[in-house]
């Protein structure tokens, strides 16, 4: 019996994908813990390419049953794209998807207030999805989920009456027209018609499974440091994508738990706004961009890019339990005569100990480098660790010790086959 967790280590965009993409070729069942079509995950297999935004990484290997879980916000259409997107290209999920029934469902009003949020004095760099307003439903008790659908008379009453406190705040407080209550009843059962067949108790479907000795795989999105109580608050997402939201977000209990692999990009990305101590404004920053194709695979917006971070990275390692890590895009660093690694933070000249997660103390601090040679030769087509370059060994070697983790794989390029085992 193995359950595994894999968990974004920085802000997310790290390749998530890719990995669990690669490791669900070991595993029967690959599930989605949290957040929404606010992330995007990128698998490349030869010259196609796939991105999901809900359904798990695993969907691509036919023997893996893949779960949406309890911790997702699903936003309908967005469901439905990916299904046909599937259909569309020959990869047959029948009886390999599993939806919980406990899984919120993200409303037209809720994509709506995001949107409108976010042109307002207190930006905080969403997506616009829907994502943060969704959440706020349901820790206030008035989410709409898919067990909802179920009920079809309940589910009318629940809507009319969420719908009647939107359209007073839509009016009111945005000037904004309102929304048409029966048109969205109409779209979730046009939705649950289509979907029904996959809705399923998952805790219960999964803890039977691991009783059963099938292997799991657990996939986060985002990153530990968009963690909306781990990380850079208020810049962060709605949910938990470190290790422990794993368990809140499918049913599984932490006793259950084997391992948690962390992916590592080699340097260090941002999406929107908020703090980013190694973040480049000069050539080096735009090279990394160009070089690492850094756009969002949900938004296409250009990622911040900046120096590896290993300070942030063990911070990270420490909140989520990382026992191995997973190095990616580790072959755009291929193109640099120096390498800097931060190890560390200052504020007025004092080293920090501790790593700050609030947004005014992270903006103040000074980062402290340390300085690498560059190995300047490309590496995509190595395959194995002895062949790549002294320098390149060398800066895996240090990542490793200044972070406690231990390396067991990095990528060296897109796709599945640009892959090293350690």
């Amino acid at each position: 019996m193995s359950v595994s967790i894999v968990v974004g280590s920085q802000w997310g965009d790290e390749g998530k994908g890719k990995v669990v993409d690669l490791l669900s070729s070991q595993v029967d069942i690959v599930v989605r813990y949290q957040g929404g079509a606010n992330a995007g995950h990128t698998i490349k297999i030869g010259d196609k390419q796939y991105i999901f935004h809900l359904i798990p990484s695993g969907i691509l290997h036919k023997n893996v049953i893949c779960v949406i879980g309890n911790g997702v916000v699903i936003e309908p259409q967005a469901l439905l794209d990916e299904l046909k997107m599937l259909e569309d290209n020959g990869i047959d999920f029948e009886g390999r998807l599993f939806i919980s029934h406990n899984a919120h469902l993200i409303m037209p009003y809720h994509k709506l207030i995001d949107s409108i949020n976010e042109q307002g004095t207190q930006k905080i760099g969403t997506t616009g999805r829907g994502i943060g307003p969704c959440y706020i439903d349901k820790y206030a008790r008035r989410g709409i989920r898919i067990a909802d659908l179920l009920n079809k008379d309940d589910l009318k009453i629940k809507i009319r009456k969420n719908l009647a406190e939107k359209n007073n705040i839509l009016e009111k407080i945005y000037d904004h027209a309102k929304l048409d209550v029966d048109e969205i009843i109409d779209e979730c059962l046009a939705f649950d018609a289509k979907i029904d067949k996959y809705i399923t108790d998952t805790a219960e479907y999964l803890n039977d499974a691991i009783s059963k000795n099938k292997s799991v795989l657990l996939e986060g999105a985002q990153g530990a440091l968009l963690d909306v109580d781990h990380g850079t608050y208020p810049y962060v997402t709605s949910s938990n994508p470190t290790s422990g939201g794993a368990c809140t977000g499918t049913g599984i209990p932490p006793t259950k738990i084997n391992n948690v692999i962390g992916i590592v990009k080699a340097y260090t990305t941002r999406v929107g706004l908020g703090p980013f101590p190694t973040e480049l404004f000069d050539e080096d920053g735009q090279k990394l961009g160009k070089i690492g194709a850094e756009f969002g695979a949900t938004t296409g917006r250009a990622r911040r890019c900046g120096w590896f971070d290993a300070f942030l990275v063990n911070y990270s390692r420490k909140i989520n339990g990382i026992d191995r890590a997973v190095i990616t895009k580790l072959d755009v660093l291929g193109h640099f005569d120096e390498i800097k690694v931060c190890i560390g933070y200052e504020i007025n000249g004092k080293r920090l100990k501790y790593f700050p997660t609030s947004s005014a103390e992270l903006n103040s601090v000074v980062p402290i480098y340390q300085s690498f040679k560059g190995w300047n030769s490309e590496i995509s087509e190595i395959t194995k660790y002895d062949d790549l370059p002294t320098e390149a060994k060398e800066y895996l070697t240090f990542i490793s010790s200044a972070c406690g983790f231990e390396i067991k794989y990095i990528s060296v390029g897109p796709k599945r086959s640009q892959t090293i085992e350690l």
